[in-house]
């Protein structure tokens, strides 16, 4: 009797342990670390396919850059889906994190600002097969489109030799159907 018991009483705390620990799990984090064979972030959720990368002036994804070189950004989302879906949540571009630089103990800010959140109405669906894309250098003064906003390039100083990261999360929305768990995207690079 006693030994059903414990039993008893060890598989109580294994459910309660499972129902804690599913509760508590880590967000989808997709790195890039500096030297690895993949310089391009790709990950596909619930037919959404994810792309974030840094380009160099060539147009080339990387994680290395030369001293002085004017990389770019680039994140797309691809519906993958048979569906149209709604693509009405694109706040992910007004947060402080998105395409920011940082270094072990310094931000650098993000290389634009939005001027306008007035949407345009091309944004509003992904149909099948189509897909968004974001791309913008990091030193650039003119006024471009993001994600159907308006935003302004804050012609950033070339960093100098170091080691860098640029990351940020957003919990993504496509119409009712599709609502993902919050995705961190995160690229370490090198100045040298």
């Amino acid at each position: 009797m006693k030994a059903k018991y414990a039993i008893l009483k060890l598989s109580i705390a294994l459910l309660l342990f499972a129902v804690v620990t599913t509760g508590c799990q880590k967000d989808d984090i997709f790195e890039l670390y500096i030297g690895d064979e993949d310089v391009e972030i790709i990950h596909e959720v619930n037919g959404i396919e994810f792309k974030f990368c840094l380009l160099n002036e060539q147009g080339q994804p990387a994680t290395v850059f030369n001293e002085g070189e004017n990389f770019s950004f680039r994140f797309s989302i691809k519906n993958k889906t048979e569906e149209s879906l709604n693509y009405n949540d694109r706040g992910f571009v007004f947060l402080k994190e998105f395409f920011e630089v940082n270094s072990k103990n310094k931000s650098y800010g993000k290389p634009y600002e939005i001027i306008s959140r007035g949407q345009t109405k091309e944004m509003k669906y992904i149909h099948p097969g189509s897909k968004r894309s974001i791309q913008l250098p990091w030193s650039a003064s003119k006024e471009f489109p993001i994600a159907g906003y308006s935003a302004r390039g804050l012609n950033k100083n070339p960093l100098k030799p170091n080691n860098y990261y640029t990351e940020f999360s957003h919990k993504f929305v496509f119409g009712s159907n599709i609502k993902l768990e919050k995705l961190t995207f995160k690229i370490n690079f090198k100045i040298q």
